[in-house]
């Protein structure tokens, strides 16, 4: 490591980006888009060795039917055309009486693991003789959840193998997300094992897993709304319910299934200032829980109706984290109407039920360039440097090429500035 970064982390932002200009050669240009980026407020108290705001585009989604309720969606991601699937499809389901969406359950697990564990049965029957005073320990590590009606609920244990055990706490952590609340109480039930059995923890740590928080988003269609004639209708839901089902049989297929319905699902999570790289998790874990990869969401023809459902795990919370230190987190649960982690659940699931009706409907019929590549066109169009005036143009002329390449965009745009 070079001198210069000795105590890097003690700088401001303004001196890391003199260093680094420094040591890789940046120019005056990149110097004053990283420097006229970065962000006000509290920002750069939220990350190490903070340097600029990398900046993602926001929009919402519209037309969205949930348990009645009217919403609008806000979604953060650099993909084109994912808002406009989601309020293409939401459209469609609105039509067709919206998404019901509903809770399973609301609960964070963390586990404590011992290992070198030789009879597994002697730490099992110690957790079912002090489950209370292991529940207690960890209320009190933890007293302000409880005063909120959360705070840990019930204790187990489990056999991994080859020596090691995991001791299991489930816990209500209210509105918030609840990592260092459930860290906080694993360290104090991992400290009374260790007093009490004399038995050294490996390590405590919350499960990213969200099968304690599941929520479940259904819809049913009926099949004359997928078509003009009786005919083309009844065959696209017909390929529907087949893509669906290649998802369930085929793992390849079902990473790009799940793929298009987490394009919606993290546009919110990253909106409403979640842990996306969480949510991501669970969810792909949650893929496999029955040993093989399968596709997330369900579609079947069910008589006149075509049925949907998605269920996710969503350990998602609307107080804590970054949800109050990020300024537009606390505007977008006002455009969303966002006042509850339950909520927020019940919106995310539906918002990826209708990102995969859209991506599957657009898949067996049109194909899913049609509409995928006008909004890559536009891409293109500024990567090569369009002004906001002239895409509209050059994306028309672009449409017309048969190969829409890179050359070909700067080729055109010289001719639209000339």
């Amino acid at each position: 490591m070079k001198p210069a970064f000795s105590h890097f982390y003690k700088r401001t932002p303004a001196e890391r980006l003199a260093i680094l200009a420094k040591t890789v050669g940046l120019s005056d240009d990149e110097q004053q888009t990283l420097a006229t980026r970065a962000a006000d407020g509290d920002a750069p108290l939220l990350i190490e060795n903070y340097l600029t705001a990398y900046q993602l585009p926001e929009g919402v989604a519209v037309n969205f039917r949930v348990n009645q309720h009217d919403f609008i969606v806000p979604m953060v991601t650099e993909e084109p055309s994912v808002i406009a699937a989601a309020s293409n499809g939401a459209k469609q389901l609105a039509q067709a009486g919206g998404i019901t969406a509903t809770l399973r359950s609301r609960l964070l697990t963390g586990q404590v693991v011992l290992s070198d564990v030789k009879v597994f049965a002697s730490i099992d029957d110690w957790v079912a003789l002090h489950q209370s005073e292991l529940l207690e320990v960890a209320a009190q590590a933890h007293p302000s959840i409880v005063k909120r009606g959360g705070g840990p609920r019930k204790v187990s244990v489990r056999d991994l193998g080859e020596g090691f055990v995991s001791v299991d706490l489930t816990a209500d952590v209210k509105a918030a997300m609840g990592a260092n609340m459930m860290n906080t109480m694993l360290e104090a039930i991992a400290q009374l094992i260790q007093n009490k059995l004399h038995h050294t923890t490996l390590f405590s740590i919350l499960s990213n897993a969200g099968d304690q928080s599941l929520a479940t988003a259904e819809v049913s269609i009926p099949v004359t709304q997928l078509g003009t004639d009786t005919a083309t209708a009844q065959q696209t839901a017909t390929r529907i319910a087949q893509a669906s089902r290649i998802a369930q049989l085929d793992p390849m297929r079902a990473v790009t299934h799940n793929k298009g319905i987490m394009n919606g699902v993290d546009a919110v999570v990253i909106a409403m200032g979640n842990d996306w790289r969480t949510i991501e998790s669970a969810a792909h874990a949650f893929a496999v829980q029955n040993g093989q990869y399968r596709g997330l969401s369900q579609w079947r023809v069910d008589g006149d109706q075509l049925v949907g459902s998605l269920t996710l795990p969503l350990p998602v919370g609307t107080v804590g984290g970054a949800t109050k230190v990020l300024p537009l987190v606390t505007i977008n649960q006002k455009i969303a109407q966002v006042d509850s982690p339950e909520t927020l659940m019940k919106l995310i699931v539906a918002v990826g039920l209708v990102q995969n009706f859209a991506a599957l409907k657009a898949l067996v019929t049109t194909g899913i360039q049609a509409g995928h590549m006008k909004m890559q066109l536009r891409s293109l169009a500024m990567s090569v440097g369009a002004t906001p005036e002239q895409v509209p143009t050059l994306v028309k002329l672009l449409q017309q090429q048969a190969d829409p390449n890179e050359a070909v965009a700067k080729r055109l745009l010289n001719q639209l500035k000339y």
